[in-house]
């Protein structure tokens, strides 16, 4: 049975233009994303983490065409989605819905809680009368812990973890198979940020939602995700099942990352091994040549100056030269 969504080689380059080119002068080319292969089956959570700029969103967007990219992204084994128009990409959109990372901002301030929610139904399904939409209405704010009253007020009015509540439902009143979740819970406090968390877990077993979920905090993904995907620089470091991930990470970029969560024992905070990560990510207009993490890495070699890792197959993946535990005299 083919999985719900197959991606292979996904890439995504923007034309970059600098203030004085000349008009025949070639634009540079931003690589944000390079090569992201990964499938999702029907009720699983994907969780891509990574640091500010490595190209998470831009993946996401790239998948369902927000954004210009290459190669094959195949839903339910059938369709390319890459290959449509925009008119034929219409019927799929309401199959692939998004939550964004900023609540307030994703809403419209012109329109009630009410309408906000029922304008997917009013593009997707306008066969749909007046009077079944508000009942979907009413039904999905229930869904997502939003009062009956609510529905005449506008975003300004409501918290951040409201406002989120709200992009939830506007998502999910299509009825979609994947929910893309980008950041969704960055900009929420700590608690608010676990009742989302709560309510995206139990909408997915109610519904049998498919996910990929975006986030920078390592917690928050192992708390959600059935897989973990590790960015950098627009490639993929490390894939493999969360257990498997966070149990023996094998690329030095996820061990670094893994390293800096805190955890909540004091003995076993002060006894964990943090793994630097020296400078600052290089810019993807000039990125590294070979391993595109090799500026940053612990255990970089001159093989690494020139030759470009790929991931290996497999459910725990990798894309490194020297993969493994990190060493003692690594830290040093």
């Amino acid at each position: 049975m083919s999985p719900l969504l197959s991606v292979r080689d996904l890439s995504v380059t923007f034309p970059i233009t600098r203030a004085g080119d000349m008009p025949w002068t070639a634009p540079r080319e931003l690589r944000a994303v390079k090569d992201v292969s990964f499938d999702l089956e029907a009720g699983q959570t994907l969780g891509v983490v990574g640091e500010s700029g490595c190209g998470k969103s831009t993946m996401a967007r790239g998948l369902i065409q927000m954004v210009p990219a290459r190669g094959t992204v195949m839903w339910r084994g059938e369709t390319n989605l890459l290959s449509l128009s925009p008119r034929r990409m219409k019927p799929f959109r309401s199959e692939i819905q998004m939550v964004f990372q900023d609540p307030l901002a994703s809403l419209n301030p012109r329109m009630t809680l009410g309408q906000i929610i029922a304008e997917p139904l009013r593009t997707h399904r306008p066969d749909v009368s007046p009077t079944e939409r508000r009942r979907r209405v009413a039904q999905m704010m229930e869904r997502v812990g939003l009062l009956p009253q609510m529905i005449n007020r506008y975003p300004h009015e409501f918290s951040g973890g409201q406002c989120q509540r709200i992009g939830i439902a506007r998502a999910l009143i299509v009825e979609p198979k994947l929910l893309i979740c980008d950041e969704p819970v960055s900009a929420l406090d700590v608690s608010i940020q676990a009742q989302v968390i709560e309510l995206l877990k139990e909408l997915q077993r109610d519904l049998g939602l498919a996910m990929i979920f975006i986030a920078h905090d390592l917690s928050v993904v192992k708390n959600i995700s059935h897989d973990v995907m590790v960015l950098y620089l627009g490639r993929v470091m490390e894939k493999a099942p969360k257990k498997e991930l966070y149990a023996l990470p094998k690329h030095p970029y996820t061990q670094a990352l893994l390293s800096a969560v805190p955890v909540p024992d004091p003995v076993a905070e002060r006894a964990k091994k943090i793994i630097p990560l020296t400078g600052d990510m290089p810019s993807p207009m000039a990125p590294p040549s070979g391993c595109v993490f090799r500026t940053r890495c612990v255990r970089a070699t001159e093989e690494c100056t020139h030759t470009i890792p790929l991931p290996e197959g497999g459910a725990h993946s990798v894309a490194c030269l020297h993969p493994g535990p990190v060493r003692d005299h690594e830290l040093t």
